[in-house]
């Protein structure tokens, strides 16, 4: 029965030494103490069983170990509690002291990065910013910027309309659409304040386009326009020369050849220097050296008439680019869908 008891001792000793943990005393409270099958309580049971000659020394040193155990398992669950206890309390204290944790900031996309910087250069030329309304009706997206009744972009193959008629206005009755361009602010402009007047508008314009590498059927312009008396088409070229150089260095070269758009004449595309090669021809711009940026052109003379200017006292220039062009040459970006994936891996660079 002694050797029971010292290798109990022995076996409880090394039991606590790995109890670490609330539960596992717990555990070991029962594995000791508990009323069926507890190893202490098992041994004052047999105490009948021992020689009466040796029962007082067998019952003193089992009270002791019981003791023992009882006195040791508390003092452990004590300290453990009491750590637990402090690390809980560390968790929940504020320590004003501390740095404070960085917020995670967003990304300007490179669409608006382009946008901002081209607003501000207009800015410092002094025109008025003016994004205009997305959904639009017939007469400032086509009809007063002299597109023919029969023209290609007034399809509904190419422009998408709403399920809304416009109500009074220029053609009541006349279904609203999504503009197809920036170019109606340019008449409500006009109608809105009188010549001289400088306006740019930038947003997003819709035509049915498929989704390619280079086409989206929502993608973002920017429309420029002046009116004034004595306006001529140096001062176009003035205006575009200064925007590419501020957009893409002071190095970059701009031409002009003759094309037509319905609402300017006479019109233009503008081709600028490559700015891959510098003009040396590479790849990406054909072997030529230029690359396609904008149309432009001096503004129709129907086109003032049907915002109530006379033609022979007012002139103006107009000019349009994509500003997700804008941004894919800027930032080297061979794919438009990239744009408007919205990866934060591709904004986080920007």
């Amino acid at each position: 029965m002694q050797n029971d008891i010292t290798a109990l001792s022995s076996e409880f000793d090394a039991a606590l030494a790995a109890a670490n943990s609330a539960t596992a005393l717990d555990e070991l409270r029962v594995r000791y103490f508990g009323r069926k099958g507890g190893l202490i309580p098992a041994l004052f049971s047999r105490l009948k069983e021992v020689p009466k000659e040796q029962k007082k020394d067998v019952g003193d040193a089992l009270n002791k170990l019981r003791d023992r155990i009882e006195s040791e398992l508390k003092e452990k669950t004590e300290r453990i509690a009491a750590e637990e206890a402090g690390r809980k309390e560390a968790r929940e204290t504020l320590d004003v002291t501390l740095p404070a944790r960085k917020p995670r900031l967003g990304h300007l996309h490179p669409v608006t990065l382009v946008r901002q910087e081209v607003e501000q250069l207009f800015r410092e030329m002094t025109y008025t910013i003016d994004p205009g309304p997305e959904i639009e009706t017939d007469w400032y997206n086509f009809e007063a910027l002299n597109f023919t009744p029969d023209h290609p972009a007034r399809d509904t193959q190419d422009t998408f309309f709403v399920d809304v008629v416009e109500k009074g206005g220029h053609l009541p009755g006349a279904p609203l659409l999504l503009r197809t361009h920036t170019s109606n602010v340019q008449i409500r402009s006009m109608e809105k304040w009188k010549p001289p007047v400088k306006v740019l508008s930038c947003g997003r314009v819709y035509r049915r386009d498929e989704i390619t590498m280079r086409r989206s059927p929502m993608f973002h312009q920017a429309e420029g326009f002046v009116v004034d008396r004595g306006i001529h088409i140096g001062h176009l070229r003035a205006t575009l020369e200064f925007m590419i150089r501020r957009l893409f260095g002071p190095d970059s070269k701009m031409r002009m050849r003759p094309s037509f758009f319905p609402f300017t004449e006479p019109s233009a595309e503008v081709d600028m220097s490559c700015i891959f090669c510098r003009g040396a021809g590479c790849g990406t711009c054909s072997q030529t050296g230029w690359m396609e940026i904008l149309g432009c052109g001096m503004i129709h003379p129907q086109v003032l008439r049907n915002c109530g200017i006379d033609p022979e006292e007012w002139s103006g220039f107009a000019f349009g680019m994509g500003l997700d062009r804008v941004a894919m040459l800027k930032y080297d970006i061979p794919n438009i869908r990239t744009i408007f994936e919205n990866d934060l891996r591709v904004l986080e660079q920007f």
